[in-house]
């Protein structure tokens, strides 16, 4: 049986430990991760922080959920809200929950939820209209952009070496190396 809307923002506030996620109306716990994907999640964090201005941007990391439906909500390995937006969430005591499109959402590969994140949730942020989402695979040192074009379609650049600009993000730049080393 769905669970509802208001039932799903109760249980993830009353139990953040849980990382519980809503897909097709279904509770869905983020199960634990790897020591790969976590070293990877921690240092494009710490990245993004570092260059992006705060008063501006803020970097969530493994927290915070974005919303697609009622019946959608999930919770990325990073991504980056634009501090206006994050700043209507303060002091409402509710779960921390994004509607908008954002800049910059990322999952990393993992063998507990790779699947399910290349599956299900990318394609869901495509349909949120993210503006630039990516995956890295830390075992194959890659990252694969997914950039929303003009038109709503989204064009793809794997890549292998070298420095990665986030498009909705002037002035960052990740050097790919530096979150495997």
């Amino acid at each position: 049986m769905p669970v509802s809307e208001a039932t799903f923002r109760e249980v993830a506030l009353e139990d953040p430990e849980g990382h519980w996620e809503l897909v097709c109306g279904q509770l869905r716990s983020k199960p634990g991760m790897t020591a790969d994907h976590n070293h990877v999640t921690h240092r494009l964090a710490y990245h993004l922080m570092r260059q992006l201005d705060w008063d501006a941007f803020e970097v969530r990391h493994d927290s915070g959920h974005v919303r697609r439906t009622a019946e959608n909500y999930y919770i990325p390995d990073v991504f980056v809200v634009p501090s206006a937006i994050e700043r209507t969430q303060r002091g409402t005591r509710k779960l921390e929950v994004y509607e908008e499109p954002l800049p910059l959402v990322v999952e990393v590969w993992s063998p507990s939820t790779g699947e399910y994140d290349v599956s299900t949730k990318l394609l869901e942020y495509q349909r949120r209209g993210d503006f630039e989402i990516w995956l890295i695979h830390p075992y194959d040192r890659t990252l694969t952009a997914w950039i929303r074009q003009g038109d709503g379609s989204y064009s793809e650049t794997l890549h292998t070496a070298g420095v990665v600009q986030p498009s909705a993000l002037p002035g960052v730049a990740i050097e790919l190396s530096s979150l495997f080393d």
